[in-house]
């Protein structure tokens, strides 16, 4: 898993968001995948809780959004990416996120570690 590669799998990922269903989860992730929302949840585990957090967590593929990521860092098989989205109706509409990410040997995701963060968010002093 290179750049190329991570940068190619936030894409797919974004179009998967941006898609209806949650049926492309699959092509991005393991069976058994663990998906962290914030570094204090409960992991959900497996494509089943996965695609129940999709289905409950987007307005559905017509959702405004943009979204801008970089890749910060590729270490096979690790990877970290910076994720900046901005939502038309939600409060607060802005977050920047870093990914970190664990991949199999296909090139599907094993493990995905969400940390977001939104503006006027606490900081925990």
């Amino acid at each position: 898993m290179d750049r190329a590669a991570v940068e190619a799998w936030v894409a797919g990922y974004e179009r998967a968001w941006r898609a209806p269903g949650t049926e492309r989860l699959a092509d991005l992730f393991t069976a058994d995948a663990g998906y962290l929302i914030s570094p204090w949840a409960e992991p959900l585990i497996g494509l089943t809780s996965l695609a129940d957090f999709w289905a409950g967590g987007r307005d559905g593929p017509g959702e405004a959004f943009t979204m801008e990521t970089e890749v910060v860092a590729v270490d096979w098989p690790n990877a970290v990416v910076r994720v900046e989205v901005e939502y038309a109706k939600d409060e607060p509409s802005r977050w920047r996120d870093l990914w970190v990410l664990r991949f199999d040997g296909d090139g599907r995701c094993a493990w995905f570690e969400e940390w977001p963060f939104a503006p006027r968010q606490p900081n925990g002093h």
